[in-house]
């Protein structure tokens, strides 16, 4: 809270004040969304069997901060089109996991 110290006016002093309370809970709103995200991508990653549940959170949370006007709503739209856009790809064919085959030694021609 340095701009009270460079604030004379009562009116920007108050709004400083404001300001920086909105700025502690956008944050919040902010990283809650980011955290779902991760997790989301984490998921796919993952191949996990619960990431349909993690991508519903996600877009659940990109709601609420669009909603709370954190987060413009046509970013959050963005955002949740990417992550259903995987989902979908996700469900219809789930990556396979392939196991490391053993490389062949190449000899060495004389």
């Amino acid at each position: 809270m340095e701009e009270d110290l460079a604030s004379n006016i009562k009116s920007q002093i108050k709004r400083n004040r404001q300001n920086e309370k909105r700025r502690v809970k956008n944050r919040n709103y902010r990283g809650a969304a980011r955290t779902a995200i991760t997790a989301a991508r984490e998921a796919f990653a993952k191949n996990e069997p619960d990431t349909k549940e993690s991508v519903l959170k996600a877009i659940s949370t990109l709601d609420r901060a669009a909603q709370k006007g954190v987060i413009h709503p046509n970013n959050a739209s963005r955002r949740k089109g990417r992550l259903m856009k995987r989902l979908a790809a996700f469900i219809a064919a789930p990556p396979v996991v392939e196991e490391a085959a053993p490389k062949k030694k190449k000899t060495a021609k004389k």
